[in-house]
């Protein structure tokens, strides 16, 4: 397998607002994820290829002018406007869990366009209901478009069942969202159902 989940950090912010782009091309305003790095409640996960890299590049920091400059001119006045700064994995997907007392909320969940259809979604979706054990979550929830079938069917797959209906709850065309919740996270079938589904996609993974 080359897919990898770790949690999020700072690093990975430029990437991961890339794929929010291109999942939520509408979602206004946009997620501030520098902001929810700081947020208490806010726990990110993110899928990374373990084969590829992506290159950070940082532009030169602007100073204030040197009144002595002509005195001392640069030696390369053409240099590049950017320098390579570092590397790191290729980020391909990330999911974000809000956890309010003893209910883990799922509050997005995206995949780059060139890796869905690969189980990468349903990888995030393990990894944020183990997380959701981590934290001693007795369920649950998430939104979703009712629109959005291929996202529904995952959730059910994984024991997620349709509570109710938040009307108009997207503002870009005010598009209903299905809440959907699990049993308790703890009850013997929802773990045996879980670990049925983990050697399943370990099997599809590998």
């Amino acid at each position: 397998m080359t897919y990898s989940i770790r949690p999020m950090v700072n690093e990975d912010i430029e990437q991961v607002n890339e794929i929010d782009r291109e999942a939520f091309p509408t979602q206004w305003p946009p997620a501030n994820y520098r902001q929810e790095m700081q947020n208490k409640i806010a726990h990110y996960l993110v899928a990374y290829d373990d084969t590829r890299i992506f290159k950070y590049y940082t532009p030169f920091q602007k100073k204030q002018p040197n009144k002595f400059l002509w005195l001392f001119p640069r030696r390369n006045p053409h240099h590049s406007p950017k320098t390579p700064l570092l590397t790191h994995f290729y980020i391909i997907g990330f999911a974000g869990v809000w956890m309010l007392v003893d209910e883990a909320h799922v509050t997005n969940l995206a995949v780059r366009q060139e890796y869905r259809g690969k189980g990468i979604g349903e990888l995030l979706l393990l990894a944020s209901i183990d997380l959701a054990n981590e934290l001693k979550a007795s369920f649950m929830t998430l939104e979703v478009r009712a629109s959005n079938v291929v996202a529904q069917s995952l959730y059910s797959k994984y024991g997620f069942a349709q509570m109710g209906v938040r009307k108009g709850y997207y503002l870009d065309n005010h598009e209903d969202a299905f809440i959907m919740s699990t049993d308790m996270l703890t009850s013997p079938s929802f773990q045996e159902h879980v670990v049925q589904l983990r050697e399943a996609l370990k099997k599809k993974l590998d």
